[in-house]
């Protein structure tokens, strides 16, 4: 089996729960540290899926490996390769796909309730789960990609998730530990 590549830009923002799940049903992954300056990989066919964690930078920084990272994610969609992205994640798949990035209304910061979109794709995700409380941590928010339904939203981002078939993207944090949001806030 592929392994799944979980690309990561800050220290203090790593895969979380997302890795403890991976581990407990033995799907094999490959962190990708952007932040200590490892590459790009050029092909996402060498993958089983695509996710990108957060980071405290903008997708519209100009970053070196944004452009690269935007391309692979392009690749990955039109290859059918499964992506997942986590904050700053969800924002670079959704430039990726053509959507925009640009700042939010309110920073949200904290946990807080976010409320689950009724639609037949939002229950495909959710299940019966109406509303849940999640980590929040950004200061920009995305406008949906063509072709996406919306998932989620809270009082203060209209768009916390959407969903392109398998593509997942979310503004809110659900991979946090206790032992991330520590590191955060010190």
């Amino acid at each position: 089996m592929k392994s799944i590549a979980i690309f990561r830009y800050a220290s203090t923002e790593g895969p979380g729960y997302l890795a403890d799940f991976l581990d407990q049903r033995q799907i094999p992954w490959q962190l990708i540290r952007i932040d200590t300056g490892e590459a790009v990989p050029p092909q996402p066919a060498t993958y089983s899926g695509l996710v990108f964690m957060g980071g405290p930078m903008s997708v519209n920084d100009d970053l070196p490996w944004i452009p690269p990272l935007l391309e692979l994610i392009r690749n990955a969609y039109a290859q059918d390769i499964p992506l997942l992205g986590h904050c700053l994640g969800g924002q670079l798949i959704s430039k990726a796909l053509g959507a925009v990035v640009a700042r939010n209304a309110v920073k949200e910061i904290g946990w807080g309730e976010v409320h689950v979109s009724d639609n037949d794709s939002a229950r495909a995700w959710f299940g019966e789960v109406r509303s849940f409380n999640a980590f929040h941590w950004h200061g920009e928010t995305f406008t949906l990609p063509q072709h996406a339904t919306h998932l989620l939203s809270s009082a203060h981002c209209a768009n916390q998730a959407y969903a392109i078939g398998k593509h997942l993207a979310l503004q809110c944090h659900v991979e946090m530990t206790e032992k991330m949001i520590a590191r955060c806030v010190m």
